[in-house]
């Protein structure tokens, strides 16, 4: 039977259903090969050759794969329909022909469907091609550039910046664009602005609002009215006159729907409805797929096939009527510029499914299928119509105009079924609905109209009104209110750019040209699991270590965090997909000065590094001082300067130059961040004891009591934390001393005559029976109270030991010797025969020697015990019982055996 190769097994299952017992359907699971994580993958010196090794979960795939070509020598490579899925199919072919499972007699062919339908699998079978090699190539340069950028990149961020996880390509230039935003945020400073409203009736008693437009005949801008006092005499100016409408306009208007989904419209729209993340989006659509229930959904296209525009139309007839279908299919052009990419939109397979339809039991599949159906539909539908009017209204002076707008909604149309969400709430007064209005009309204000509003303004706490309104306005924060409660002048402050979501970030990478829809999701999922980048309510928010990383690579690899230029190799990359270009050449050209650039930073100092990263995070790590004084001063001392440190365990922190005699850190990020604390810098202290200063100090990783100075001579002085129970700043000295005293020798087990400490661990109070606390084997058992560390006895001590090693089955307890033989002739200490889970073994100290299965453990006797023990020793490297020298009896043991 041909064997059909597909990635997945729900992908498998499906297609054999459609093609039937004929056919042999197994998956590869992925990528089947990869480049190994060593230096050398990517050969620069001889001609960017790449060394490829098949993982080692994959291989029994391969295996699978092989054995089924025994039996058949025909090979269907049916992987996705795009750049990756080519490069799988090329993949497997290599290594299979490796394996020699693909022979010259093999057939092996490529097809592709972009949906898994019967109709879509079949045509694809019909229609057999060689793997596309210029999309292989493709691939090839791509992995290859992310190779050569993280692979060099990534080590040198490791020197410089302890503590820093790795860099990428696109991973790198997307952080860069979070960080900037960030900074954004930070450096924007708000300004004031007024807008006045007011509550007008119509003839008939209803209501509408209109926003003031012009003021002593001017037209006003956003900024005309900066202050308070300002919009308080705009208020004033409106209550004072009359008003009357001049003039009524309404215009007819058309809304067209939006384009099919491609992936990263995708994206974005569950983001916005949902608040899925791009991987959630990209794992519930690949199972949608799979199930047969939507086309591929990596994809640039927004083209539909002609079959599916005729499914779709016949859909909106029978749902909704011919009113809802445009006379001619609507067409909407493809933005991609090479092959790979250029595939259909997603979009159901099926057009008369609806979602209610759908066999899932996954609420995400069944929202994600929802908003696919109805995207879908949409596009094929009418316009919607709507009437938009604008209704001016003045002052007979020609001092004072206002401005109602609003809409009707004339004819529905696509928006019957579906309309697009917004990255940011809408304030649009057009989007209004306007009661009937006539040219002519007076125009009332209605009293008490705007109290609402000047009451919602008025739960900003923050917005603070410093006018003092002339007497009978009302005033709150946020606003002023007319006397009769109809006009109402509320204070604005314009807003920094917003911090980005997943969907408003890939918008952005999309609109730079950075990255490709296939990957979006994974740039996006890194980010955030090397802990660059975290997620609030939906907001990607910057973390210090980001800050650094991209503060280094902006000022030692500019060029290689440059969005035209990712951009502009991006579309190298797409030319070498289209077959215009050789990717050698790509890799070569930008191999040459990349790898320049990185042979310039080996001579970069690490406190260079910093105090670069200092000066480029300034605004961040030391804003102004409200005093006046130099941000940078150490506020402790006042003598020496605020740096950015990097510490031997990875992170970074702030900390003063004049170390040692002033010992003041905060926490990597602005300043308020540390807690409040009445530990100073250099300790806090409690007294002496023995002659040794005792002192609390407050470490990166919590409260400790240390006994003694750090010295030259005593580099490690004894310290003990601090019990998460007890308050710092309260403990005094006999408590301190106490903890300096841990860990405590209860005594000896009256079993065994092993060692029973009483200690304070990371987990809180705890016994251990062991040699000693550092000893990684024995039992440990916990302590209800923090105080019984220095009270438990040995009785109670047993029992609490005695109960864990039962709560254990028995685990971790004595194992009982089968038989002892007594002391070491040579080096002293019990040697003992024990039961293993693989079989009998003697034991001395450390050293486990196995008995042979040829020989009853009843007969091993010492001289046969300790041979085996050195045996052991030799084998292990471990230290073998002193006054060994038994290489004699070695020798002579031997020359038994063999005369024997």
């Amino acid at each position: 039977m041909p064997v059909v190769v597909v990635e997945s097994p729900a992908k498998a299952k499906t297609i054999n259903k459609y093609l039937g017992s004929d056919f042999t359907v197994l998956a590869s699971y992925g990528h089947v090969r990869d480049l190994p994580p060593k230096d050398g993958s990517v050969d620069p010196e001889h001609g960017f050759e790449m060394l490829w090794e098949i993982a080692s979960d994959s291989r029994k795939h391969v295996k699978a794969i092989a054995d089924a070509l025994k039996d058949d020598d025909t090979l269907i490579l049916a992987t996705d329909p795009d750049r990756e899925g080519e490069a799988i199919s090329w993949h497997l072919q290599e290594a299979l022909t490796k394996r020699k499972a693909i022979k010259k007699s093999t057939d092996v062919s490529r097809v592709v469907f972009n949906a898994i339908t019967k109709s879509a699998v079949t045509e694809a079978m019909k229609n057999p091609r060689d793997v596309d090699m210029e999309l292989v190539e493709a691939y090839l340069a791509r992995r290859a550039l992310d190779y050569l950028v993280g692979f060099n990149l990534s080590p040198v961020l490791w020197r410089k910046l302890p503590g820093a996880k790795s860099a990428g390509r696109v991973q790198s230039v997307c952080l860069r664009l979070i960080v900037e935003r960030e900074m954004e945020i930070e450096a924007f400073d708000p300004r004031e602005y007024w807008s006045v409203r007011a509550v007008l009736e119509t003839p008939r008693g209803q209501t509408y609002e209109a926003r003031l437009t012009e003021l002593a005949g001017k037209k006003l801008d956003k900024f005309d009215l900066a202050t308070a006092e300002a919009a308080e005499l705009a208020v004033q100016a409106v209550t004072s006159r009359k008003l009357s409408v001049t003039s009524v306009e309404a215009k007819p208007g058309t809304r067209n729907p939006s384009a099919p989904f491609m992936t990263s419209t995708l994206q974005q729209e569950a983001s916005r409805k949902f608040g899925f993340g791009a991987r959630q989006t990209m794992s519930t659509a690949q199972r949608l797929y799979e199930a047969g229930y939507i086309t591929y959904m990596r994809t640039d296209g927004i083209d539909m096939a002609p079959e599916a525009v005729t499914m779709a139309r016949d859909a909106i007839k029978e749902r909704f009527g011919a009113a809802y279908l445009p006379d001619s299919p609507r067409i909407y052009k493809n933005k991609a510029k090479n092959a790979q990419e250029a595939h259909e939109c997603i979009r159901p397979t099926e057009m008369s499914r609806a979602p209610e339809d759908l066999k899932v039991t996954e609420p995400d599949q069944r929202k994600l299928y929802d908003l696919i159906w109805k995207r879908t539909l949409a596009s094929q539908m009418a316009a919607a119509r709507l009437e938009r009017t604008t209704v001016e209204i003045g002052s007979p002076d020609g001092q004072i105009a206002l401005r109602a707008t609003g809409q009707v909604v004339v004819f529905d149309g696509f928006m019957k079924v579906y309309t697009e969400g917004q990255d940011e709430e809408s304030t649009a007064e057009d989007e209004r609905r306007l009661p009937q209005i006539g040219q002519g009309d007076p125009a009332p204000l209605h009293k008490g109209g705007m109290e609402a509003a000047f009451a919602k303004a008025g739960s900003r706490e923050d917005d603070v009104v410093e006018a003092a309104p002339t007497s009978g306005m009302q005033r709150g924060p946020g606003g002023l209110l007319s006397e009769n409660g109809a006009v109402f002048g509320q204070q604005h402050f314009t807003q920094p750019p917003p911090r980005y979501t997943e969907a408003t970030l890939v918008k952005r990478m999309e609109e730079l040209g950075i990255g490709r829809p296939s990957t979006y999701a994974s740039i996006v999922t890194t980010i955030q699991d090397r802990g660059y980048v975290t997620k609030d309510k939906n907001r990607l928010i910057p973390e210090d270590k980001g800050r650094l990383v991209t503060a280094f690579l902006v000022n030692y690899f500019r060029k290689y965090v440059g969005y035209d230029f990712t951009a502009d190799l991006e579309n190298q990359l797409d030319e070498v997909s289209a077959g215009d270009r050789n990717y050698k050449d790509v890799l070569d050209r930008f191999w040459r000065d990349f790898s320049a650039a990185i042979a310039e930073t080996s001579e970069l100092r690490i406190t260079e590094v910093l105090e670069k990263i200092n000066e480029v995070l300034a605004p961040h790590l030391f804003p102004p001082r409200e005093d006046g004084k130099p941000p940078r001063l150490c506020p402790n001392c006042e003598i020496g300067q605020l740096s950015m440190r990097t510490a031997r365990s990875g992170g970074a922190f702030i900390g003063c130059s004049n170390y040692p005699e002033c010992r003041y850190t905060r926490p990597f990020g602005p300043p308020g961040m540390e807690e409040a604390s009445g530990i100073p810098p250099e300790g806090k202290l409690l007294g002496e004891d023995g002659g040794d200063e005792i002192r609390v100090f407050k470490g990166r990783f919590g409260p400790y009591v240390q006994r003694g100075a750090v010295t030259e001579e005593n580099k490690k002085p004894p310290r003990q934390s601090i019990p998460k129970s007890w308050v710092p700043e309260e403990l005094e000295l006999d408590k301190a001393v106490m903890l300096l005293s841990l860990p405590r020798q209860i005594g000896l087990h009256p079993e065994d005559g092993v060692p029973v400490w009483a200690n304070i661990g990371r987990y809180g109070p705890y016994l251990k029976h062991a040699d000693s606390t550092s000893d990684r084997g024995g039992t440990n058992a916990n302590l209800e109270d923090i105080e019984e560390v220095w009270t438990v006895g040995m009785n109670r001590a047993v029992q609490l030991l005695a109960e864990k090693v039962a709560s254990r089955g028995g685990r971790g307890a004595a194992a009982k010797p089968l038989r002892e033989l007594g002391e070491h002739p040579e080096a002293g200490g019990p040697v003992n025969i024990m039961k293993g889970k693989y079989g009998p073994y003697v034991k001395w100290e450390k050293i486990n020697a196995t008995i042979p299965k040829e020989t009853d453990p009843e007969q091993v006797t010492m001289e046969m015990a300790v041979q085996l023990i050195e045996e052991r020793a030799a084998k292990s490297g471990k230290k073998a019982p002193a006054k060994k020298k038994a290489a004699t009896k070695k020798k002579t043991a031997a020359k038994k055996t063999s005369a024997k």
